[in-house]
C-alpha cells in the first residue's frame, strides 16, 4: 500500500522547501521521469533544509508500466497532489492518449491553490487538456507540436522554444530540455548559484544558447500533388540564386499575387520565409562538414553576405553560425 505521508523519506533533518509531486502513469516515460527524481529529489545537503521536498505519485491502480521493461511502484498516492507546490507532468503514454477525467480535475484544483504545473515533452497534452493553456504559450517536441495545435487549438504552440513559462503553467519541448526548464525554475526559486551547482553536477550547461528550432528538420514539405512541388525542389537546388517572387511566379507561369496565394497554400508559409529557412537548413548541412568561412557559406546558400547569414540564422535559430557549428560539427 503506498504512503500518502509526503515526507516519508525525507532524511534525520526534514527539508521545508517546496513539495514537488511526479506524477506516474502506465507507460511512463522513464528517461522524462528520471530527470525529474535526479534535479529534485537527490538529496543536497550543502543546500541546507530549505530545499525540494520530493515524491513520486500513482495517478491509477498499477502495477505500472514503465519504458525499457520496468514496473513501477509510486510511494504515494493521488492524494499527495493536494499538498504539493508544483507538480511534474513527466511525459505522457502518447499525443492520442485520453487523459482521464479524475487527473484533469485534480491539477486543475492544484492551479486553482496556486501550485505550479510543469510538463516535460509529450506531457505538454495533459496539461492542454485541462484548458488552463487556452489563450497561453506552451511548447512540446517538435515532432507533437501539429498535434497539439489540432487537437487543442485554443493554445498557441511554440515549436521553437525549449521552454515556455505561462503563469504558474510551464511546458518544455524534447525529453531533454526538461532539464532547461527545471534549472529554470530553481533559478527563479533559489538564484543563479544553486542552479549553476545543479548544472555542474549534471554535467550540463546552466542555459542552452538557442532553441528548438536548431533541432528541427526541414521546417516545411509541400503538400504532395501541388504544382508548385517541383519548383520547390528546381529552388533548393539552386540556392545561390536570386529568387524573387516573380522570377519564381514566371516559373509556374503565374502572376506574382496568384503565385503567393498558392504557394501560401501549399507551404503555410510565404515565399520569403520559405526560401529563408530552406537557405538556414542549407547553410547548416555546410557549417557541420566543412571549415569553409562565413562568406563562402553565405555565398553558398544564396544569403550574400556573412552579415546576412548571421543575421538570419540568430532569428531562426537563436544562435550564431559559429555556434551552430561548434555544437553540430560532424567529425
Amino acid at each position: 500500500m503506498p504512503n500518502s505521508s509526503a515526507s516519508a523519506h525525507c532524511p534525520a533533518t526534514a527539508l521545508t522547501g517546496p513539495l514537488v509531486v511526479a506524477l506516474v502513469y502506465d507507460g511512463l516515460c522513464t528517461f522524462e521521469f528520471g530527470i525529474t527524481a535526479e534535479i529534485f529529489g537527490l538529496p543536497r545537503p550543502e543546500f541546507g533544509a530549505d530545499w525540494y521536498r520530493f515524491a513520486s505519485c500513482a495517478i491509477e491502480d498499477g502495477p505500472l508500466r514503465a519504458q525499457g521493461g520496468l514496473r513501477v511502484f509510486a510511494d504515494h498516492e493521488p492524494a499527495v497532489i493536494d499538498q504539493a507546490d508544483i507538480i511534474v507532468v513527466p511525459g505522457w503514454r502518447g499525443a492520442e492518449s485520453e487523459v482521464p477525467a479524475h487527473l484533469i480535475e485534480t491539477l486543475r484544483r492544484a492551479h486553482r491553490r496556486g501550485a505550479q504545473l510543469l510538463s516535460i515533452c509529450s506531457g505538454a497534452f495533459v496539461l492542454a487538456a485541462t484548458g488552463l493553456l487556452d489563450g497561453c504559450s506552451a511548447t512540446t517536441h517538435w515532432r507533437y507540436a501539429e498535434k497539439l495545435r489540432t487537437r487543442f487549438p485554443d493554445v498557441t504552440v511554440d515549436e521553437t522554444s525549449l521552454y515556455r513559462l505561462e503563469d504558474r503553467i510551464h511546458t518544455s519541448a524534447g525529453s531533454a530540455a526538461g532539464i532547461d526548464l527545471m534549472l529554470e525554475i530553481i533559478r527563479r526559486h533559489y538564484g543563479a548559484d544553486k542552479a549553476n551547482r545543479v548544472a555542474r553536477r549534471l554535467v550540463v550547461p546552466s542555459h542552452r544558447a538557442g532553441g528548438q528550432s536548431q533541432f528541427l528538420e526541414r521546417p516545411v514539405a509541400c503538400r504532395t500533388g501541388n504544382p508548385i512541388a517541383s519548383l520547390l525542389e528546381e529552388v533548393r537546388g539552386r540556392l545561390a540564386e536570386d529568387w524573387t517572387v516573380e522570377r519564381l511566379a514566371a516559373q509556374c507561369p503565374m502572376s506574382p499575387r496568384t503565385f503567393q496565394r498558392r504557394f501560401s497554400e501549399a507551404t503555410g508559409m510565404s515565399p520569403g520565409d520559405w526560401l529563408t529557412w530552406e537557405r538556414v537548413e542549407a547553410a547548416k548541412d555546410v557549417l557541420t562538414t566543412g571549415q569553409d568561412g562565413m562568406e563562402t557559406v553565405a555565398a553558398l546558400v544564396g544569403f550574400g553576405s556573412a552579415h546576412a547569414l548571421r543575421h538570419h540564422f540568430r532569428q531562426k535559430l537563436g544562435l550564431s553560425p559559429t555556434e551552430y557549428r561548434g555544437l553540430f560539427k560532424k567529425e
